[in-house]
């Protein structure tokens, strides 16, 4: 959501909560919780859960009633990929947003677009992974995408946007510059959030949720920092409050 300016800074970025477990129970239960709570505004069910659990487990974490994100990140040749997001879509609820990787290239992005667009009816969301966040410039080096991580994102950006892609994931750090090249109207899902203090763990290019706001972030991705929590609620709403307070 952006402020009355339109500017970045005044981007009201939306909390997606990534449901990173094998327990549908757990993963309903707490989603059922942050949704009463009003403590995130989305809800993420990815590889983990989804094949632990399959259809079943995404419908009882679709029932809090929140959006769900479907972070499955396909990447195999045009017509695969499109038929399995068709799949994907007849879920019930039909999940709100749906992801595929970039480098799959120009026609599988194109076609998982189409396939969206017609079976969704411009319902649901198709983003492009670009670069994971757990790769830093070594790793790009060794899998061959060339110059920093922020040309090889901005480059992934491009031909996604180009190919009809409503937006990419990408680490908080190409956040601006995915902003100012490609637009407002350009998606941006961002992991790699980090509360100041908590465990980098696997990740390499975070940053803090404000961090992310500030750059024009519009939807964080926080797992761990939530997850594994104490309590899971009230680090979502202190979060939460610690984003409206940067946009006062």
């Amino acid at each position: 959501m952006n402020g009355d300016d339109g500017s970045a800074q005044a981007r009201h970025a939306r909390i997606c909560v990534a449901l990173d477990m094998k327990d549908a129970a757990a993963a309903a239960e707490l989603a059922q919780a942050l949704a009463a709570a009003e403590a995130v505004d989305m809800l993420k069910v990815g590889m983990e859960l989804f094949y632990a659990t399959g259809p079943e487990g995404y419908a009882r974490v679709a029932a809090a009633g929140l959006p769900v994100f479907l972070d499955l990140k396909l990447h195999d040749i045009p017509n695969t990929v499109a038929r399995g997001l068709r799949s994907l879509l007849k879920l019930s609820p039909p999940p709100a947003i749906l992801n595929v990787h970039a480098s799959g290239g120009p026609a599988m992005l194109r076609a998982a677009a189409e396939a969206v667009a017609e079976q969704a009816g411009g319902r649901a969301k198709l983003v492009a992974v670009t670069v994971l966040t757990a790769l830093g410039s070594d790793d790009l080096d060794a899998i061959g995408l060339q110059g920093p991580a922020e040309e090889a994102v901005l480059r992934l950006a491009t031909l996604a946007r180009d190919c009809g892609v409503d937006g990419v994931v990408c680490s908080p750090r190409e956040v601006a510059a995915i902003r100012a090249a490609l637009g407002e109207g350009f998606l941006t899902i961002v992991p790699g959030i980090r509360p100041a203090g908590a465990a980098v763990a696997d990740q390499k290019r975070i940053a803090t949720p404000q961090a992310a706001q500030a750059a024009g972030a519009d939807i964080l991705v926080i797992g761990r920092p939530i997850t594994e929590a104490d309590d899971p609620v009230a680090a979502a709403l202190e979060i939460r409050e610690s984003l409206e307070n940067a946009l006062k």
